[in-house]
């Protein structure tokens, strides 16, 4: 790996694509904290007094933590660059802010889901715990996924902050792959990016990009619409 030309590069940016896909849960989750002090301290029964509708109320949080998360994913994004010393082209910039939007949406929906039952800030603060040491694991920022025992790397990749890591490594590390491996052999180049967990493999067949992203607006539609109807059952009551 170190006789490869532009390896910090490389590697660099494979940290950055991580940090990026962990930074859209555990922004939002930090965000949604404020729905989980304002229930417990009996806050949110005074909005509900108001006139303003629990769809409303629910709906602001729900904006307020998916824009904390862009806002925080894009100051991340910024700052990485400056300590790398290059940036991205502006047509890769576009993709990774697209996936940036894409991949908070996602995020928040499950964290959004999670939030529907939980009541305490001790209980938030143990699963944020939680979620933030398993968040590490799913991405591969701790051990690269290719690493793992091949029943661990099924599990990781029903998770979709996995699939935004992938995403996010495709569209960063083109440039650098490309500038280190360009002169090696090319079974060098696919190992790399098999075991460093920017394709996803089941088997001979590689999980395409557009099933990433279909996974991430699924899990977005599903979890929003499934956190929808606990919260209608719950006004109900």
């Amino acid at each position: 790996m170190n006789d490869l030309p532009d390896v910090r590069f490389l590697m660099d940016s494979w940290i950055m694509s991580g940090v990026l896909a962990v930074t859209s849960i555990t922004t939002t989750m930090g965000a949604f904290g404020i729905m989980i002090e304002d229930r417990y301290n009996k806050l949110i029964k005074d909005f509900t007094s108001s006139p303003v509708s629990r769809a409303s109320l629910a709906g602001g949080y729900i904006l307020s933590a998916y824009v904390i998360g862009v806002i925080l994913s894009i100051i991340t994004l910024v700052l990485f660059q400056i300590y790398i010393g290059r940036f991205l082209s502006l047509a890769v910039l576009i993709k990774v802010l697209g996936l940036i939007l894409l991949s908070v949406l996602a995020s928040s929906s499950m964290v959004f889901f999670l939030t529907c039952f939980i009541k305490s800030q001790n209980a938030f603060g143990t699963a944020s715990t939680i979620l933030g040491t398993l968040i590490g694991f799913m991405t591969g920022i701790y051990i690269p996924i290719g690493q793992l025992p091949e029943a661990v790397q099924t599990v990781i990749r029903f998770f979709p902050v996995s699939h935004a890591a992938v995403l996010f490594r495709k569209i960063i590390l083109e440039e650098p792959i490309y500038n280190s491996f360009k002169n090696a052999p090319v079974e060098y180049k696919n190992n790399f990016i098999d075991i460093m967990g920017i394709n996803f493999k089941y088997g001979d067949y590689s999980f395409p990009a557009v099933g990433s992203i279909i996974v991430l607006a699924a899990t977005a539609i599903l979890f929003y619409t499934l956190s929808i109807w606990i919260l209608s059952r719950k006004s109900k009551r």
